[in-house]
């Protein structure tokens, strides 16, 4: 099932996509609940009653999770080529470990990166001069708890959507730590909606990234080194997960850094990412206003 988050005359939303009738069927909520997207559907043993279809072409999509709870949790280096093509740029403060990681990278982005498809995604020459895209699949837990066992992993899981983990390769290598470099205002591109943990084959799902529809990225996330549940299983070890909690898996090979001469993003450029069997992301970069 994909389930939106969108506004219409003024109102949030939440609803049930049907791409082949090209509606979004929005369920019965309060206010409050629609402000929290697709969260206010997690804490419910039964799905809210459904309203009137409404024509997809009349609503503005919101990010799934408008506004996240926490900080989202990353995972760096998490799919083979990229570590090494990462691993060579200069800007991994990880390499003296080796290219590849023994155990996942664990970093976060502050929920008030997060801005929704079609938003724009600001460049601001004056904090970062290379600014870069990354696709990732990215997790939405439903029950939270600590100590997951990896067997148990995908009993935790709501359901999954896409995020371009933007990030200011310059910033990233001038600091030890990965914060200031992937926070920048508006570097979490979410959406354009949400599925349900049953819609997804993660072991055989593809992955793309367009920039200005040249394909930068392909891939598969039966490639990630460390899989869904190892990830949670070492986020929880000693740190609650929280349903509503969202873990980006990873980029693969194929970003801006990667190549040589690194091919960052300018003004004007479109980024699409687009994962199987949940969607396409798509996302215009334009410069700050002075």
């Amino acid at each position: 099932m994909k389930i939106a988050t969108f506004r219409i005359n003024g109102a949030v939303g939440v609803g049930e996509i049907l791409e082949d009738r090209g509606v979004v069927v929005p369920f019965n909520l309060s206010t409050e609940d629609a402000a929290r997207g697709v969260l206010s559907l997690i804490d419910r043993g039964t799905l809210p009653n459904r309203k009137e279809p409404i024509s997809l072409s009349d609503v503005t999509f919101l990010a799934p999770v408008p506004r996240p709870m926490r900080n989202i949790f990353c995972v760096g280096k998490n799919y083979m080529e990229h570590a090494h093509e990462f691993s060579k740029s200069g800007f991994d403060s990880s390499a003296a470990a080796g290219a590849v990681p023994k155990n996942p990278i664990i970093f976060s982005k502050v929920p008030e990166t997060v801005v929704a498809h079609k938003d724009d995604v600001i460049i601001d020459s004056r904090a970062s001069e290379a600014v870069d895209y990354e696709a990732e699949l990215a997790v939405i837990i439903g029950k939270g708890g600590r100590a997951i066992s990896p067997e148990n992993a995908y009993e935790h899981v709501w359901g999954y959507t896409i995020v371009n983990d933007v990030t200011a390769r310059d910033l990233q290598g001038k600091y030890s730590q990965w914060l200031i470099g992937k926070s920048q205002d508006t570097f979490c591109p979410m959406g354009p909606w949400a599925v349900t943990r049953d819609s997804l084959d993660i072991a055989n799902t593809a992955i793309r990234c367009h920039v200005n529809n040249e394909l930068r990225q392909e891939s598969n996330t039966g490639l990630l080194i460390f899989d869904i549940p190892t990830i949670i299983a070492t986020i929880s070890a000693g740190v609650t997960l929280m349903p509503g909690d969202v873990i980006a898996t990873g980029t693969p090979a194929g970003v801006g850094i990667g190549f040589e001469p690194p091919r960052y993003i300018k003004a004007g450029d479109e980024v699409s990412i687009e994962i199987e069997g949940i969607g396409t992301l798509s996302n215009t970069f334009r410069n700050i206003d002075r």
